[in-house]
């Protein structure tokens, strides 16, 4: 017999709150004046969903490219962040349903965990998250595992009684790796087609529809 819900685990970025046009400035920013290899609109996208260090990393030629590329990245987003973030429409009220039917909720990223709590904020969830997992909390990242777990371990939850819920193939990857159901939503950056390659339990093509399929 199938375990009752006990936990929704969300991916923040392009599935609770619309950065992704300051996620591809603030990339395109960082690559402005770098003499570096340049990565494509197609490249950037694709990377989203991973700690910066990782996507960053695949085009600097050395760590101290890296830092450079990080801190233009960063001051761009820093500068533009309260303007450009705000919540899918009905996110908020959908995650307040949720918890108001006494389900545990909780973040799962790959930005800091500072970032992530000021879109929060800025976004309206107030304290609909009291578990946040970030870049700093684990070891290894999304698509790995660990996030997931560590999210379940600190909810105390089992991974049969929790389903994540994101808009890339990493997060899917990640939450089926972790053994959870997972559900893909559509109105991010990635297509369906890109999204099926991680297999996943389900998919949401509008945001007042995960209440019926959670």
């Amino acid at each position: 017999m199938a375990k009752e819900l006990r936990a929704v685990l969300f991916d923040l970025d392009g599935t609770l709150i619309d950065s992704i046009g300051l996620i591809i400035a603030s990339f395109r920013h960082a690559f402005a004046e770098f003499e570096g290899p340049r990565p494509d609109e197609s490249e950037l996208i694709a990377s989203i969903g991973t700690p910066l260090v990782t996507s960053l990393g695949k085009h600097a030629r050395s760590p101290e490219e890296l830092q450079w590329l990080r801190d233009r990245y960063r001051a761009y987003q820093v500068e533009h962040h309260d303007n450009m973030v705000q919540a899918f429409p009905g996110a908020v009220d959908m995650v307040t349903a949720l918890r108001a039917r006494g389900l545990a909720t909780a973040i799962v990223t790959s930005k800091g965990v500072e970032f992530a709590r000021r879109g929060l904020a800025i976004s309206g969830f107030g304290d609909a998250f009291p578990l946040l997992v970030g870049i700093e909390s684990t070891e290894n990242h999304k698509p790995h595992p660990e996030p997931v777990l560590f999210a379940l371990a600190q909810l105390g939850v089992e991974p049969e009684e929790a389903v994540f819920i994101g808009d890339s193939p990493h997060d899917i990857a990640a939450g089926n790796a972790a053994g959870v159901r997972s559900i893909a939503v559509t109105w991010g950056p990635f297509s369906r087609a890109e999204l099926a390659v991680e297999k996943p339990s389900a998919y949401c093509d509008e945001v007042a529809g995960l209440l019926a399929i959670i």
